[in-house]
């Protein structure tokens, strides 16, 4: 498993097995598949509410809990000074581990200092070994390698083909923060694994977009997070390691970039709405 080094030493593995949006039925089983395939990056989520059946699978699986590097973030509602500390210990009891190996805010949304004081906290303490965002756009993420005790190690953002996040990158690059690709497949939005230019680039390695897809986020050093509930795909998926993009493929993926987001804008205010409306309805 190829890993990339985060500005605090802690290795990460560049392709990672992400469970959004799987059901409490699949995830537990699709965990196990991902593991005995070869992934040791498992990625979840408060708001998944996948927790538990994660560390279900973890605790039946054969692989070591210190060769596994697991991941979980920190929903908006748990945002507050000891209130994320608090829901942290919480997920520690869902995952049934002992500590984590990253957690991120999930969003840059509500009272986000306040809850990166705690990671900040939790951080000192060993309970988690990196600390990071998610979603937070250049600006937000430079404001807290500015002015945050301990700079963030990773931002978990949307990136694809159609949204590259060049800028992202140069802003994380300057400050030593590894970008994490969630919707590395942009769930197939815009017709993806049928675009001509991924299946002409798959053709001439033999290999299929989806690994395509992988292996340029690989190449630009960005760790891949994707999912899957198919055992065939998680298999498929974890195999990019044996082949190379070369400059001309990588120019070709160039110009597919819209900059655009195949899902949603954080800089929209009616996202921020939709968020806190979010929010009151689980509350009720």
């Amino acid at each position: 498993m190829e890993t990339m080094k985060l500005y605090n030493g802690v290795e990460v593995p560049a392709n990672g097995f992400g469970v959004y949006q799987v059901s409490k039925e699949d995830c537990k089983e699709s965990v196990l598949t991902a593991l005995k395939t070869g992934y040791r990056h498992i990625d979840t989520a408060q708001s998944y509410f996948n927790e538990s059946e994660v560390g279900e699978a973890l605790k039946e699986s054969d692989v070591p809990r210190k060769e596994i590097f697991l991941t979980t973030k920190v929903w908006i509602d748990n945002y507050g000074e000891g209130k994320t500390y608090d829901s942290v210990v919480e997920s520690l009891k869902k995952l049934q581990t002992d500590y984590l190996d990253l957690i991120l805010l999930h969003q840059p949304v509500g009272d986000y200092y306040a809850a990166y004081r705690d990671l900040e906290k939790l951080y000192e303490e060993g309970k988690v070994r990196v600390i990071g965002v998610s979603n937070f756009y250049p600006d937000r993420l430079v404001d807290l390698c500015m002015f945050a005790k301990i700079k963030p190690m990773v931002n978990q953002i949307e990136v694809n083909v159609f949204n590259q996040q060049v800028e992202a990158k140069k802003w994380a690059d300057k400050y030593g923060v590894v970008l994490e690709a969630w919707a590395p497949f942009a769930e197939g939005r815009n017709n993806m694994f049928h675009n001509e230019v991924l299946q002409a680039i798959g053709e001439k390695h033999n290999k299929s977009v989806a690994q395509v897809i992988l292996r340029w986020l690989y190449q630009r050093g960005i760790v891949s997070l994707a999912k899957s509930v198919h055992e065939e795909r998680i298999k498929e998926n974890f195999d990019i390691y044996l082949f190379e993009l070369d400059n001309d493929d990588m120019k070709k993926i160039e110009t597919l970039d819209t900059k655009t987001s195949s899902f949603f804008s954080h800089q929209d205010p009616g996202i921020i709405e939709w968020f806190g409306q979010l929010i009151q309805e689980r509350r009720q």
